[in-house]
């Protein structure tokens, strides 16, 4: 973002200190000049060829599209300046938050400068279910076929009325993270995400609800996630996986109207 910014300074500066003006003729011709004036039948220009100023009769220039031109490349600096003061104030607002970002590594939502650790999710399979395993650890108990990755009780612990909830996420280790929906299963639990692998060449597939998201480096290992849209009301996870492989780890949160009796809640 500095390196952008910077980038976007460069530019204005060169704009202001070496001004190009195109002034166009009715012929179809052009001169490159770096300011101009209309006086009388005239019109005086410097140009920037010769560096010295000169005039021409006013019946051989285009003023309406010389004046049209010189327009936009006024429109576009000042679009360029308003760019650079927002990037500007990003950058301070994000070095602010990544102050108050825990130390430790976790998930946590913000909200007005406050930093709520989101608890890690326990994840269980069907197949694992039927044969007893209720805690799973890495790796998954996964086998060939159709395997449903789930979470544990209807609704999660941490709820907040926030659309657009801000998460923090400062991990040492991380694969690759986003924002899932998660589905109603059997039995109180919530589906995270399918897994199909294939019986003979034990390829994996992985199926879920994707939240499309905005991701923002703070620092190393230090990324500030939130939802392009407006999310739902319904439960919601921060996911961390690797792609083909049978590792998944679960922060789960609901997106309500009025939090629920008993839930942890952010306003």
């Amino acid at each position: 973002m500095l390196l952008r910014c910077a980038l976007i300074i460069s530019l204005l500066a060169s704009s202001l200190v070496a001004q190009r003006i195109q002034l166009f003729l009715k012929g179809g011709s052009e001169m490159l000049v770096r300011e101009y004036e209309v006086q009388g039948d005239r019109v005086r220009y410097y140009s920037l060829e010769r560096s010295a100023w000169e005039e021409i009769p006013l019946s051989l220039v285009d003023l309406d599209k010389t004046a049209k031109t010189v327009e936009r490349k006024e429109d576009r600096i000042e679009q360029l300046r308003a760019e650079s003061a927002r990037e500007r104030v990003a950058e301070r607002k994000a070095r602010t938050e990544l102050h108050n970002v825990p130390i430790d590594d976790g998930i946590y939502f913000y909200l007005e400068e406050e930093a709520t650790p989101l608890e890690q999710s326990e994840v269980i399979t069907d197949k694992s279910l039927k044969r007893g395993i209720l805690k799973v650890v890495s790796p998954l108990p996964i086998v060939a076929g159709k395997n449903l990755l789930m979470v544990e009780g209807a609704e999660a612990r941490f709820a907040t009325t926030e659309r657009k909830p801000v998460f923090f996420v400062r991990q040492s280790k991380l694969a690759q993270f986003g924002i899932v929906r998660l589905e109603a299963a059997k039995d109180d639990r919530r589906l995270v995400q399918t897994v199909q692998i294939h019986p003979v060449s034990k390829e994996t597939f992985e199926e879920f609800e994707e939240v499309e998201v905005f991701r923002q480096q703070l620092a190393s290992g230090v990324y500030r996630v939130w939802p392009i849209n407006d999310l739902e009301p319904g439960e919601y996870a921060l996911i961390d996986f690797t792609p083909g492989e049978l590792d998944l780890r679960v922060w789960d949160f609901s997106v309500v109207e009025n939090p629920p009796a008993g839930a942890t809640s952010a306003p």
